[in-house]
């Protein structure tokens, strides 16, 4: 059974990163630059609770120099996801990210907010289609169905969802006062497959 749908939600993932020669100067940074990101998708529109934090680290990075290992200071990290229950603001919010703080942004994905009723009706679908199937057998081999004694669901497993790979901060800069990005949903397929065992008379 398949069904056919345009998503109208979207989850993004947005993160500050900051860097100094201490962890607590670390944390400072990293919460000058993401409170207004915070603030400002909020003055935008996004409720509070459509916001959650997937992720905060401080760490001590190093790098090697001349075959030696050289540390570099404190990094802190704090990453959110967010979710846009109107699809068409989607660039709209990435922008106002960008702008506000943020040094990566990613993770762009799609989905339905009936996804639950849409799968039902694809296992609907999957099911009538069996049995059209098994009457059509059943009326080729000269017999019909006597009853159907039961019907499996078997797990799909689609691809992956895509992942945009994040984007540095320097090129945010570099596109300045360029337009949202132009994001598009697409159409998303719901399927669902079924085995049906019938007794023939």
């Amino acid at each position: 059974g398949l069904v056919q749908a345009v998503p109208d939600r979207a989850w993004i993932t947005i993160s500050a990163e900051s860097r100094a020669s201490n962890p607590r100067e670390a944390q400072r940074r990293n919460t000058e630059a993401m409170t207004p990101v915070l603030d400002k998708l909020k003055a935008a529109g996004v409720p509070a609770e459509a916001i959650r934090t997937i992720g905060y680290d401080v760490q001590y990075e190093w790098e090697w120099v001349d075959n030696r290992r050289v540390g570099r200071g404190y990094v802190a990290r704090n990453t959110i996801e967010v979710r846009v229950d109107d699809v068409d603001r989607v660039g709209a919010y990435l922008e106002i990210a960008a702008g506000s703080g943020a040094t990566s942004l990613g993770g762009i994905r799609f989905d339905l907010k009936e996804r639950a009723k849409l799968e039902r009706e694809a296992l609907r679908l999957a099911v009538a289609n069996a049995r059209t199937k098994a009457d059509a057998a059943a009326a080729g081999a000269g017999r019909s169905i006597d009853r159907v004694i039961r019907i499996d669901e078997a797990p799909l497993y689609g691809p992956p969802v895509p992942m945009p790979r994040l984007a540095a901060r320097e090129s945010f800069q570099a596109a300045d006062a360029a337009a949202a990005p132009p994001i598009s949903a697409g159409q998303t397929e719901i399927r669902a497959q079924v085995t049906l065992t019938a007794v023939l008379k």
